[in-house]
C-alpha cells in the first residue's frame, strides 16, 4: 500500500512535442495515441464531446474538473463510438450519479479503445495550449508506468498536424440513409416525424446525430449522403433545400471535392435554399470564393458569445473548430452575418438575394438553450417561401 507521503506511481502521461510532459493516472483503454490537444470550455456534455465527429484527430482537455460525475447513456451519443483520440481531466472520473445513467466513463472509453488521464493541472495545460497554440502530443497509459519519454517526444513532434488533412471521409456515411428521428422530449424520448416533409439532403462531413434531429423537428424529411457526393447526386433525390454539416479536418483538404459539388448545385438551382453548419459554414464560403486559415487554439466550448448583425442579438453558442473563414476574403454579394465576441472572427455568412447561408458555431448543442434554434426554422421557412413561389 502507497503510504500517504509517498505518490502513487503514474500510470499515465501527457508528452508535448516542446517536451514538456504531464504525469497522471490513466483510465479507459491502455495504449498509446498521437494527435492534435485542444481545451474545451464545457461546463457539460463530455460524452457528446468526445462522439462529436469534428474532434477526429484530436485529444480533449477539459477545463471543468467534474468530468465523468453523470456517467455515461447512449441517448447523448453523436455518434456511435467515439471520436476524439483521449481526454485529459482535472480530476479521476468518480462513479457516476444521474437517474440517466447506464454506466461509467471509464468502462465506456475502455469497452471503446479511447485513453483517458486524471489527476493533470488542466489550468496550467490549457496556458501552455493557448500560449503555443495547438500543440501535438503523446498520450499513454501503461499500468505498469514504463515511459520511454525520449520516444513519445518524438512521436509527438512526428504527428503531421490537421493542415492539409481531409478527415472528413473518415468519419462520414458509407452510405446513404434515411433520418426521422426528432430531438429529445420528456417523457417519450426521441419522438419520430411522420407524414411529408421538406426533402432535405444532409450531406455528411461527420454529422452530429442531434443536427438530424433539429432538421426532423423542423418538418424536414432528411436523406443523408456521403460527404463524397456529387452535385449529380445530391440533385437525383430532387430537394426542396440542401444541408451541410460540421465536420473535422483542413476545410481545404476536404473542399477539393466538397467545393465542386457545392458550386455545382448552386449553380443548378439558384433559388434552392442551402445551409451549412461548422465544416459545412466553411465549405460553402470556399464554394463562394473565400478562404480559411488555422487559428492559434480554436474555439472549443458551450460559452461563446456570437453577435448577429441583422438581428443585433447576441446568442450564447456551442463551438468547435480550429479553422476559420477569413472574412477579408468574402467576395462581393456575400455578407458576414455573425461574428465572434471572443475574437472577431467570423461566425456566419449569407448570399445576399438568396436563401444560402451557414454558420460557424452549433445552434443543435443548446447552449443558451435554444438561442439558436431559430436557424432550423429560417431554413425550413425558405423551402416554404420557394414552394409557394413555384406553386408546389
Amino acid at each position: 500500500m502507497t503510504s500517504a507521503s509517498t505518490p502513487a506511481r503514474p500510470t499515465a502521461c501527457l508528452v508535448l512535442g516542446d517536451g514538456t510532459v504531464f504525469y497522471g493516472k490513466g483510465f479507459g483503454a491502455t495504449g498509446q495515441v498521437v494527435a492534435e490537444l485542444c481545451f474545451n470550455t464545457a461546463m457539460t456534455g463530455y460524452q457528446e464531446v468526445m462522439t462529436d465527429p469534428s474532434y477526429a484527430g484530436q485529444v480533449v482537455t477539459f477545463t471543468f474538473p467534474h468530468i465523468g460525475n453523470t456517467g455515461v447513456t447512449e441517448e447523448d451519443s453523436e455518434a456511435t463510438d467515439p471520436v476524439a483520440e483521449g481526454m485529459v481531466v482535472k480530476w479521476d472520473p468518480t462513479a457516476p450519479s444521474n437517474w440517466r445513467a447506464t454506466g461509467a466513463l471509464s468502462n465506456w472509453l475502455a469497452a471503446r479503445n479511447r485513453i483517458g488521464i486524471g489527476g493533470i493541472d488542466t489550468r496550467r495545460l490549457t496556458r501552455e495550449i493557448r500560449q503555443q497554440g495547438a500543440p501535438h502530443v503523446a498520450l499513454v497509459h501503461d499500468p505498469a508506468g514504463d515511459f520511454d519519454l525520449e520516444a513519445l517526444v518524438a512521436a509527438a513532434r512526428g504527428f503531421s498536424g490537421l493542415e492539409g488533412l481531409d478527415l472528413a471521409k473518415t468519419v462520414t456515411c458509407a452510405q446513404s440513409y434515411r433520418w426521422d428521428e426528432m430531438r429529445w422530449a420528456w417523457p417519450d424520448g426521441f419522438p419520430q416525424r411522420e407524414g411529408p416533409g421538406h426533402k432535405v439532403v444532409a450531406i455528411d462531413y461527420g454529422a452530429k446525430r442531434n443536427i438530424l434531429r433539429c432538421l426532423a423537428s423542423a418538418g424536414c424529411d432528411v436523406t443523408v449522403l456521403p460527404a463524397t457526393a456529387t452535385a449529380e447526386d445530391v440533385l437525383a433525390h430532387d430537394p426542396d433545400g440542401v444541408f451541410l454539416s460540421n465536420g473535422p479536418g483542413d476545410p481545404a483538404a476536404t473542399g477539393a471535392y466538397a467545393v465542386p459539388m457545392i458550386k455545382g448545385v448552386l449553380e443548378a438551382r439558384p433559388k434552392m435554399p442551402v445551409f451549412g453548419i461548422c465544416l459545412g459554414h466553411q465549405m460553402l464560403a470556399l464554394a463562394l470564393g473565400a478562404h480559411t486559415v488555422k487559428m492559434n487554439h480554436g474555439h472549443h466550448g458551450a460559452n461563446h458569445p456570437v453577435k448577429d448583425f441583422e438581428t443585433g442579438k447576441v446568442e450564447i453558442t456551442s463551438m468547435n473548430h480550429g479553422f476559420t473563414v477569413d472574412a477579408q476574403t468574402l467576395p462581393e454579394g456575400v455578407t458576414e452575418t455573425h461574428v465572434s465576441l471572443f475574437d472577431g472572427s467570423n461566425c456566419g455568412i449569407r448570399v445576399v438575394d438568396r436563401p444560402v447561408f451557414s454558420v460557424q458555431y452549433h445552434p443543435e448543442a443548446s447552449p443558451g438553450p435554444q438561442d439558436s434554434f431559430y436557424l432550423f426554422e429560417r431554413f425550413a421557412t425558405a423551402m416554404d417561401a420557394v414552394k409557394e413561389t413555384a406553386g408546389r
